[in-house]
């Protein structure tokens, strides 16, 4: 990061076209950047209707710089320079915002908000160029800069910066609703809460547990996954479901070729009672068409039919190898592959079915009371809460 940056300017992108929605998404990601930064305590924030501005007293920026990244809702932002809208104050910031021993070429590019500002922007450029190459042996590149410094003149303020930090794109989480995602410790189950983050969705996790048949390591690695995809919203709640009496009793009274896709009707419809005692609106999974047997459009038909809640598969379409690289942009990859299994892996059949029949899994839920067990699950349930970079607590009074 470059020199004596008091400033952070966030461009909205995305949210620019929301129309009447526009102040209200923009509130949100205001409430959102303000808790993804709570442990910069001397933050100041302002909101424009174009901007948003960040005042970062002795606050790291680089620090404060790596969390925005993954405030969805930012299209990009910059480390600036805030300064008054007089020219001789300009130059100097421009002048003070760079490391001029170091050889290179550079490019101004300034812009007057304020059309009642005095100096046009070509003519901007020209004073604050001949500032610069008069203190230092830098050389001008209008193509292909080593630096692009940027002036943005307002009514109020000026600002100088260099850097165009992209940033997470998509919506603030919180203005599309709230979804149960169920999270396992595979690799696609933190990539569709990923995306459905993106898309401005309050996300809860999910985890079935079968203990003693899947291990400690085995919930602590769906944790750790929980830890990696939190930044993007803030505090994680993650519901933990004792799932070993259900998954034993599918296998009792079951053909073996349909125990997986008991279970997944199973585990929509404890999501559906989460979701009843949460107040989400939908249920989102990391099911991908015909990547495994519970894949199928057949299997997907057999496990909707036990709920009317929106069931969301983000990655549907999405083959193995796209769903890989974006769990390595997004640094779930490495702790996915962690060889500790989950309880459909520990449980799956030699053959499962492919193509469930509805009545098929209705005659062989008839053979036990399989409601009593799935209230059981919901009702000792295990919820707990993840922070960025803070330890875990158990949430003791949400049920």
């Amino acid at each position: 990061m470059d020199y004596r940056y008091d400033h952070i300017l966030i461009r909205y992108g995305e949210l620019s076209l929301k129309g009447k929605n526009r102040n209200s998404f923009i509130k949100q990601l205001m409430v959102n950047v303000k808790k993804a930064l709570k442990s910069f305590e001397t933050l100041e924030f302002e909101r424009q209707h174009d901007r948003m501005y960040i005042y970062l007293h002795d606050e790291n920026a680089e620090q404060v710089s790596e969390v925005l990244k993954k405030v969805f809702g930012i299209s990009s932002f910059s480390l600036a320079i805030k300064t008054k809208p007089d020219m001789d104050e300009i130059i100097q910031a421009c002048l003070d915002s760079q490391d001029l021993d170091a050889c290179k070429t550079f490019k101004v590019a300034a812009r007057r908000s304020d059309k009642t500002f005095p100096i046009i922007s070509d003519q901007m450029n020209r004073l604050v160029a001949t500032a610069i190459l008069k203190n230092s042996n830098w050389k001008v590149d209008v193509h292909n800069p080593d630096v692009k410094v940027v002036v943005e003149v307002h009514k109020y303020a000026a600002y100088i910066m260099t850097d165009r930090i992209e940033g997470a794109g998509g919506y603030p989480v919180g203005v599309g609703g709230k979804a149960m995602v169920l999270l396992s410790g595979g690799i696609d189950s933190p990539v569709a809460s990923y995306l459905m983050m993106k898309r401005g969705t309050h996300i809860e996790c999910i985890h079935y547990a079968s203990p003693p048949y899947t291990s400690q390591n085995a919930q602590d690695k769906v944790m750790e996954l929980a830890q990696q995809i939190c930044g993007y919203q803030g505090d994680l709640l993650v519901h933990v479901v004792p799932f070993t009496n259900l998954q034993l009793a599918i296998y009792q009274h079951a053909d073996e070729s349909y125990a997986i896709t008991l279970m997944r009707r199973m585990m929509m419809r404890i999501a559906t009672g989460l979701a009843e005692k949460r107040h989400a609106q939908a249920i989102a999974t990391g099911e991908s068409i015909g990547q495994v047997a519970s894949q199928t459009l057949e299997s997907m038909q057999a496990i909707n039919e036990v709920t009317s809640t929106p069931i969301i598969r983000p990655v549907v379409c999405m083959d193995k190898v796209e769903i890989i690289d974006l769990a390595k942009k997004i640094g779930t990859y490495e702790t996915s592959i962690l060889p500790y299994e989950d309880c459909c892996t520990i449980f799956t059949p030699k053959n499962p079915v492919t193509k469930p029949k509805i009545d098929r899994c209705k005659k062989y839920e008839d053979r036990f009371d399989f409601e009593t067990m799935v209230n059981d699950c919901i009702e000792n349930v295990e919820s707990i809460w993840i922070h960025p970079k803070k330890e875990d607590k158990t949430e003791e009074e949400l049920f």
